[in-house]
């Protein structure tokens, strides 16, 4: 019951142009001149809509903690408007999924993005079908860095936890996995992929291809 869980916005799907396209239209609702820059911002934007308004309020001398929660559900609604338009999976992901699958392996996917969003641009995207699992930040009371959407997404998939490891671009998914006490690949080719050494993960792929020979040797 080998399983591999992937992280979604920033490992499988390069999902910050539609990300960064909802944070401006709620700083032009706010009547700022604030905007966020796609290629200069990718990284903020695949840590999330609070960490987006935040830099941006920021930037516009105007931040305060009550603002970002104001407006986090109108940016949320502006991206489930529009999350497919820039939305674009990495090279070779689905490449890499089906070759897993080809091994026996379970695939499944842990996401910090609200669940619903997740499953409507999974199936948009075309590919919800591929994996066994979706785990969103709201499905469970907890989300990543916490361990138990993790186990979900395994248990969902039909894994097992000691049998299993975790695809991600961020701190939050090397937290995840410690937590959860599994095996920790990062991506190479984000927009933070220069930063993945500093967080000592137990691999790194610069490319999707490099996925199942490395998911073998952890996996066993």
């Amino acid at each position: 019951m080998r399983t591999v869980i992937f992280d979604l916005d920033g490992t499988l799907a390069d999902t910050s142009g539609d990300l960064i396209a909802a944070a401006n239209h709620c700083f032009d609702r706010m009547g700022l001149a604030t905007r966020l820059d796609p290629a200069l911002d990718a990284g903020t934007a695949l840590r999330g809509g609070k960490a987006m308004l935040t830099l941006g309020l920021q930037r516009a001398e105007q931040y305060s903690a009550d603002q970002v929660e104001q407006w986090y559900p109108e940016l949320l609604s502006a991206y489930g408007d529009a999350l497919d338009v820039h939305t674009v999976l990495y090279p070779g992901a689905m490449e890499a999924v089906e070759a897993l699958k080809a091994t026996g392996m379970r695939v499944g996917i842990c996401t910090n993005k609200p669940e619903g969003l997740a499953q409507t641009l999974m199936t948009r995207l075309g590919v919800r079908d591929a994996f066994g699992s979706l785990i969103g930040a709201d499905t469970l009371a907890t989300r990543k860095p916490d361990a138990a959407p993790f186990v979900a997404a395994v248990e969902q998939a039909g894994g097992a936890v000691t049998q299993s490891c975790l695809i991600g671009d961020t701190v939050t998914d090397r937290d995840t996995a410690r937590a959860a006490g599994v095996a920790c690949v990062l991506v190479g080719f984000g927009p933070s992929g220069g930063d993945m050494a500093a967080l000592e993960p137990d691999a790194i792929i610069d490319h999707f291809d490099e996925l199942p020979g490395v998911a073998a040797r952890l996996l066993g």
